[in-house]
C-alpha cells in the first residue's frame, strides 16, 4: 500500500496535532446537522470562568467529556457538544479591579460604563485563550454554536426567567440576613463560602439585670456586634434563668435597656445557657427576633466599618472596634474573662475575607416549590448520579435549601430588569427596558443598580444555550442534554440549580445522567493551589509531552467520584505508549502489501495467531464499548493499553513476523488482512481517548480513509469468539513466558539458541504446542523442537521449565552454573508451596465454600491441583539436578 508507507518516522506530536485540529474544523465534523435524522446526544461543557488558564481539573472535565461525545459521534448519534464560558461575576469583577489597581485606575473614579468597557477587554482577551486551550487538548465541540453567560440571547433568557419567576410570586424582595463579603462588598450566596479553622476567643461578659444585684452572664466570638444586640435568650427550660425572663438587662456600653426573652433555640449546655441577640449580624439571632418582635439594628457599612455614631467606634474597622470594645468593656469591669477557642470561620471563597452576616436589602427566589420536583426527579432516577451516592449530596442539599439570594452589590453580570418610578414608587419588573410608569405614567424611572447572582444565568445553560426562550430546532433537537460531567465541588452550586430550573422553563429534566469525578491532586495527594506553588499548567504538558499523553495519563485510573494524582511520570508513560503504537503502526504500513491483500481477502487461512487476536480484539470492542457506556472510562483505557501494548505489539507482530518475512504468500495475504482489520479497530477504540495519534496513523492506513473521526464505531461480532483458539494460543504465550523466565535468570543471552524438548502434561494442549513451533523458534530462541513422549527421555543435563499444559526442557546445563539453578528451582518450589497452602486454607473454609459460587469453588480446586502437578515437576528437576 503505497499511500501508507510516507508516515514520519519518529512520533512528534507536535507535527500534527494542531494540523489535524484545523482540518476537523474546517471539514465540520464536530457540527450536527440539524435535519439528519440521527438520534441526538449532546453535552454541554460546564462553562469555565473567564478568570484565567485553563487547569489539570478542566483538563480531566473536558478530557471525559469528549471521550462520551466522540465514541457516540462514531457510533452513529448526531452528537452535540455544545461550548461556552461563564462571565463568573464576582470572580472576573475582582480580577479586573486588581488588574486596574496595579495601573493606578480606580473602578469608582472612572464609573460604571467605562469599567465594564475593561471587563469586555478582558473578557475577549480570556476567552479566547479558554477557546485555544480546550482545542489545543483535543475537544471536539461544536464553536459554531459557542456561547458565553453574557450573550445578549442568554440576557435574554436570565430577564425571561426573571420575569417568569417574579409574576408567579416566586421572587421577592426583602430585608434578610445575607451573607455579606465586606472586601467584595456584596452579599454571597451560601454555596460561595468555604470555611478555615481559625484561632479565637470567647470573651465572657457581664450584662446587669436592671432593678437587680444580679448580672447575666454571655459569651460571644464577635464582641463588636453587642452594639446591635436587642435582646439576651435563654431556654425556657434553663430553672438556673426562669426568674429572669420578662426582665430586662443593661446592655454595656450602650447603657440601654434589652430584653430577657425565653426561646429552644439557645443550648442550656453551650456556655454559659445565656446568648446575646443580634438579630441584624447573625441568622439564627435574626430567627429568634422574628419570633419575638426584636428590632434590627445594622451596626456596620458595607466594606465592614462600624456604623454607630457618637461614639469612638464609629468608621472603625470590625477587628479594630472589637479591641476596642473589649479594652473598654474591661475597663468598666464588664469583662468577665477570655477562653482561647478554634472555630470554623466562613470565608468567601474567592477572595478569602471573613464573611459578616448582615441585614440588607436583597432579591431572592422562593426555594420550596422549586426543590420539590427537583428532589423527586433523583429520587425516581429521572436522574441518575455517577457514582450514586452522590445524590446523597444533592439531597442534603435540596432537602435544607434556603430561599436563593440571588442580587449581587456589583457592576458586572446581568442587571436585574426591575426599574423604580422616581415619581411614585412603582415597582416595574420586564424583559424590555420601560419607556414609562405603567402606574403614573412618568418618564422618569431608574434601573436597579445590582446585577444577578453568576448561577442565576449557569443555571439555565443546558436550554439557554439552545434558544430558549425561543422554540428553536436546537432546542426541539438537544433539549433534554443526556449526560452532565462535573467535579463534585459544584453538584449544589450548579448541578441542583440547573435540575430545578430546567423542570421550572422546559417542564422536563435538563439531563439524564450526572456523571461526577474528583479533583486533580498533586503526586503527594494535595489540592493544587497558588500558594503551594503545585499547579500544573496543561498547556505546558501537552508542549512536552502531546495532548494525547496528558489524556491518556489523566484517564489512565480514573474511577468515577474519586480523586486522582497526578504524577508527571505517568505522562511520560502514556507518552512512551503513544510511541510503542506509532512504532508499530509504521512497521504494519511499511509492510503491508495491498496487492496480496486483495488477492487473498476472502482467503480462511488463519494461523492460530491470526484467530487469537482477530478474537481477541473482538472480545476488547465487547469490553471497551460497556465500560464506556458505565463511564468506566480508567478500565476501557487499561484495556486498551493492555491490549495494544501487550497481545498486539509484543505478541502478534512478533508471532506473525516468520509468515510476513516467509514465502508463503497466502499465508502473508492473511496475515497483512488481519493486521489491517485489527489495527484499525484498535484505534478507533482508542480514538476517542487518543484522538491525534489515532487519526494520524488511520488516515495512512489507506487513501480513502477520511478521518477516524467520522468513522463507524466498531461492532462485537458472536461469530468472531473464539475461546478455543485463546485457550491455545494462552499456552503457547504462557510457555514462551516461561522459556524466557528460565533464560533470563541464568543470563542467557537471545543470540544463543537451545534444543527444546516437550513433554506434554495436558493431552489437549497437543495441537497447540505443535503449532507454536514456529514461534517457538521465533520467540524462545529454540533452534529446534522435539515432543517426547515419556518425561525420561529428557537428558539429565536439561533444564525445565515448567508451564501450563507441558514441561519443557532445555539442555542448557553447560551453558549455566548448576548451584544457581539450584537456588532458582527451590525458589520456584516455595512460591508453589504457598500457593497450595493458600488454597488448602480457602478450601478449608467452610464459609468460602458454603457462600462461593460453585464456579469459583471450582476455579480454586483446578488451581489446587495445576500448583500440586507443577511442584511434583520442580522436585524431581531439584532432585535430578543433585
Amino acid at each position: 500500500m503505497e499511500e501508507s508507507r510516507n508516515i514520519a518516522k519518529t512520533y512528534d506530536p507536535k507535527e500534527f496535532e494542531d494540523r489535524l485540529y484545523k482540518t476537523w474544523e474546517e471539514k465540520g465534523y464536530f457540527t450536527p446537522k440539524e435535519e439528519d435524522g440521527k438520534e441526538a446526544y449532546t453535552i454541554v461543557l460546564p462553562p469555565p470562568n473567564i478568570t484565567g488558564k485553563l487547569h489539570l481539573g478542566h483538563a480531566l472535565d473536558d478530557t471525559l467529556q469528549d471521550i462520551l461525545i466522540r465514541t457516540k459521534r462514531m457510533q452513529g448519534y448526531s452528537t452535540l457538544w455544545l461550548p461556552g464560558q461563564d462571565h463568573a461575576s464576582i470572580a472576573t469583577e475582582v480580577k479586573v479591579e486588581n488588574h486596574l489597581l496595579e495601573q493606578n485606575i480606580y473602578k469608582k473614579e472612572i464609573g460604571r460604563e467605562a469599567f465594564l468597557e475593561k471587563v469586555w477587554e478582558w473578557t475577549d482577551e480570556y476567552r479566547n485563550k479558554i477557546r485555544n486551550q480546550v482545542k489545543k487538548l483535543g475537544c471536539s465541540l461544536d464553536f459554531t454554536r459557542e456561547s458565553f453567560t453574557m450573550d445578549e440571547k442568554l440576557n435574554k433568557a436570565v430577564k425571561h426567567f426573571f420575569v417568569k419567576l417574579y409574576n408567579e410570586g416566586l421572587i421577592y424582595q426583602g430585608n434578610r440576613i445575607t451573607n455579606w463579603c465586606p472586601k467584595c462588598k456584596t452579599a454571597i450566596s451560601d454555596a460561595e463560602i468555604e470555611y478555615k479553622e481559625q484561632a479565637g476567643h470567647f470573651w465572657h461578659v457581664k450584662y446587669k439585670v436592671v432593678d437587680s444585684d444580679e448580672y447575666l452572664e454571655i459569651a460571644t466570638t464577635r464582641p463588636e456586634t453587642m452594639l446591635g444586640d436587642t435582646a439576651v435568650a435563654v431556654n425556657p427550660n434553663d430553672e438556673r434563668y426562669a426568674h429572669l425572663v420578662g426582665k430586662t438587662l443593661i446592655l454595656p456600653l450602650v447603657n440601654k435597656e434589652i430584653p430577657i426573652v425565653a426561646d429552644e433555640y439557645v443550648d442550656m449546655e453551650f456556655g454559659t445557657g445565656a446568648v446575646k441577640i443580634t438579630p441584624a449580624h447573625d441568622p439564627n439571632d435574626y430567627q429568634v427576633g422574628k419570633r419575638h418582635n426584636l428590632p434590627e439594628i445594622n451596626v456596620m457599612f458595607e466594606d465592614g466599618t462600624i456604623n454607630y455614631e457618637n461614639s469612638r467606634y464609629h468608621k472603625m474597622d470590625r477587628y479594630e472596634a472589637r479591641k476596642a470594645i473589649v479594652e473598654d468593656l474591661e475597663k468598666e469591669g464588664y469583662l468577665v474573662k477570655i477562653e482561647d477557642h478554634s472555630h470554623n470561620v466562613s470565608c468567601h471563597d474567592r477572595c478569602g475575607t471573613s464573611i459578616e452576616p448582615m441585614i440588607s436589602k436583597q432579591w431572592f427566589v422562593k426555594m420550596e416549590s422549586l426543590a420539590k420536583p427537583a428532589l423527586d426527579v433523583v429520587r425516581n432516577k429521572k436522574i441518575k448520579f455517577v457514582p450514586e451516592r452522590f445524590d446523597k449530596t444533592y439531597y442534603n442539599w435540596m432537602e435544607n435549601i434556603q430561599d436563593w439570594c440571588i442580587s449581587r452589590q456589583l457592576w458586572w453580570g446581568h442587571r436585574i430588569p426591575v426599574w423604580y418610578c422616581k415619581d411614585c414608587g412603582e415597582i416595574i419588573v420586564s424583559v424590555d427596558e420601560p419607556t414609562k410608569c405603567t402606574k403614573c405614567g412618568s418618564e422618569k424611572l431608574e434601573q436597579d443598580k445590582d446585577v444577578l447572582d453568576t448561577w442565576f444565568s449557569s443555571a439555565l445553560w443546558p436550554f439557554s444555550t439552545l434558544g430558549w426562550p425561543d422554540k428553536t430546532p436546537d432546542l426541539k433537537k438537544f433539549y433534554p442534554n443526556n449526560t452532565l460531567v462535573t467535579g463534585y465541588d459544584i453538584i449544589f452550586f450548579w448541578v441542583a440549580r440547573m435540575i430545578f430550573s430546567g423542570l421550572y422553563c422546559m417542564d422536563e429534566i435538563p439531563f439524564d445522567t450526572v456523571l461526577v469525578h474528583g479533583i486533580v491532586r498533586d503526586a503527594e495527594g494535595r489540592k493544587m493551589s497558588k500558594s503551594l506553588g503545585n499547579g500544573v499548567d496543561p498547556i505546558e504538558v501537552i508542549n512536552d509531552y502531546g495532548a494525547d499523553a496528558l489524556r491518556f495519563a489523566l484517564i489512565t485510573g480514573n474511577a468515577p467520584g474519586n480523586d486522582i494524582r497526578y504524577y508527571p511520570e505517568r505522562v511520560e508513560a502514556a507518552r512512551n505508549f503513544a510511541n510503542k503504537l506509532w512504532n508499530a503502526s509504521r512497521f504494519v504500513l511499511m509492510n503491508l502489501d495491498k496487492d496480496l491483500m486483495n488477492k487473498y481477502k476472502d482467503s480462511n487461512k488463519y494461523s492460530t495467531a491470526d484467530k487469537w487476536i482477530l478474537s481477541r480484539i473482538n472480545t476488547l470492542v465487547k469490553e471497551v464499548t460497556e465500560n464506556i457506556e458505565k463511564f468506566e472510562l480508567g478500565i476501557a483505557s487499561q484495556k486498551l493499553y493492555d491490549f495494544i501494548w501487550g497481545e498486539l505489539c509484543d505478541w502478534y507482530i512478533e508471532l506473525v513476523k516468520p509468515v510476513l518475512y516467509g514465502e508463503d504468500e497466502e499465508a502473508k495475504g492473511v496475515a497483512f488482512n488481519v493486521l489491517h482489520k485489527v489495527l484499525t479497530t484498535a484505534l478507533q477504540l482508542l480514538h476517542p481517548i487518543m484522538p491525534f495519534i489515532t487519526e494520524e496513523i488511520y488516515t495512512h492506513i489507506d487513501s480513502k480513509y477520511e478521518s477516524i473521526t467520522i468513522s463507524k464505531w466498531p461492532e462485537y461480532d458472536e461469530n468472531l469468539k473464539n475461546e478455543k483458539i485463546e485457550e491455545d494460543m494462552n499456552y503457547i504465550i504462557e510457555a514462551i513466558k516461561s522459556i524466557r523466565n528460565v533464560r533470563g535468570e541464568m543470563n542467557v543471552p537471545p543470540s544463543r539458541k537451545a534444543k527444546l524438548m516437550i513433554f506434554l502434561t495436558e493431552e489437549k494442549a497437543r495441537s497447540s504446542f505443535e503449532e507454536g513451533t514456529v514461534y517457538f523458534e521465533k520467540l524462545a530462541s529454540a533452534s529446534d523442537v522435539t515432543f517426547l513422549s515419556k518425561k525420561e527421555e529428557a537428558p539429565e543435563n536439561a533444564v525445565s521449565s515448567v508451564t501450563r499444559g507441558a514441561e519443557i526442557f532445555m539442555p542448557l546445563l553447560d551453558l549455566i552454573d548448576v548451584k544457581k539453578e539450584l537456588e532458582r528451582l527451590d525458589k520456584e518450589k516455595e512460591k508453589l508451596e504457598k500457593e497450595i497452602d493458600r488454597v488448602k486454607k480457602k478450601l478449608s473454609n467452610e464459609k468460602f465454600v458454603s457462600k462461593a459460587p460453585k464456579a469459583v469453588v471450582d476455579g480454586e480446586k483446578a488451581k489446587g491441583e495445576k500448583y500440586e502437578e507443577m511442584l511434583k515437576a520442580v522436585l524431581e528437576r531439584i532432585d535430578g539436578l543433585k
